[in-house]
């Protein structure tokens, strides 16, 4: 059946859980790559998972427009079950869909109260209550993310909620002993979980840097 081949070929398994399990209630994960390497593409895949376990998920885009990100999970669930009919997807699609909601900010717009305001009336008038937040587009190399990182963490904590964060990396930035890049060295504490993916050869490889759980 489609749903459990998107399951099963949701890369997290391969580093000892899923989206439940490798972050704990109120955790940070962060998934970190060069532009283009995949780092949106595995934020969906983990969202996509979530779903198809019933659970809900919200999704906050800084930058790109609903329909962009609409269009990843498209490409995304459609790699992901290309083997099966397309009734079979689609069927798949209709019952997990609900379990999504996507919030778009411009960059310059994004606050933690505004999205907290945001997350609330979500949650009080019954629209969703995620468990899992994906976060894509936040710049870890501007001056006051730092903060933006603090404030969410108590926002996660608050409401125990697990956030995943794409982390653009840079080619010739340091990293450090153990591969974390530069631009999260000085906030890999909030991190229960890291994960960075690596081009090699036209393939993407997964190498977890820290993790929540024993693997």
């Amino acid at each position: 059946m489609p749903k459990q081949s998107v399951i099963f070929r949701n890369p997290l398994r391969l580093l000892g859980g899923d989206a439940s399990t490798i972050l704990p209630s109120g955790g940070f994960g962060a998934i970190s790559a060069r532009a283009g390497v995949g780092k949106t593409a595995l934020l969906v895949q983990i969202a996509l998972e979530r779903m198809l376990h019933d659970q809900d998920v919200l999704h906050v885009s800084l930058g790109d427009p609903l329909d962009k990100v609409k269009l990843w999970y498209k490409q995304v669930l459609t790699g992901l079950a290309s083997t099966y009919e397309k009734d079979l997807v689609k069927d798949m699609w209709d019952d997990a869909a609900h379990h999504r909601m996507i919030m778009t900010f411009n960059v310059e717009d994004f606050s933690v109260p505004r999205f907290e305001e945001r997350l609330t009336d979500l949650t009080e008038q019954l629209i969703i209550s995620p468990q899992v937040v994906l976060v894509d587009g936040l710049d870890f190399d501007k001056e006051g993310t730092i903060n933006t990182l603090h404030q969410l963490k108590e926002v996660a904590q608050k409401y125990g909620l697990r956030f995943w964060f794409a982390v653009r990396s840079h080619r010739n930035s340091q990293s450090s002993g153990e591969g974390v890049p530069a631009n999260l060295m000085e906030v890999s504490d909030l991190f229960d979980t890291m994960i960075d993916l690596q081009p090699k050869d036209g393939d993407i490889f997964v190498h977890l840097l820290k993790s929540a759980v024993e693997v």
